[in-house]
């Protein structure tokens, strides 16, 4: 799990760190800190929030090992396997 304000002391270095990242398979889900949802990286709802907020994540059991749920747009399955496992409706 890993910061998006953790990745550099500047937006350039944040994007370069975060690009090599994602591209060695470090970084495969983003996550909302505020809402702790986690999602595909290319997810519209994602690209939308605030770098103080974003969370990188390897995969998916650690997202849910930290208490982050599906994103309900871009992961509708998880989402939905998620919603039955936690009772809610």
């Amino acid at each position: 799990m890993l910061k998006h304000t953790d990745l550099g002391t500047t937006n350039f270095a944040r994007l370069k760190t975060l690009q090599s990242l994602i591209a060695k398979g470090e970084i495969t889900l983003g996550g909302y800190t505020k809402g702790k949802i986690y999602g595909t990286l290319n997810c519209k709802s994602g690209k939308r929030m605030k770098a103080e907020n974003q969370i990188f994540f390897k995969e998916e059991q650690e997202a849910l090992h930290q208490g982050y749920r599906p994103c309900g747009h871009c992961m509708r399955e998880q989402f939905k396997l998620w919603k039955l496992n936690n009772g809610t409706k």
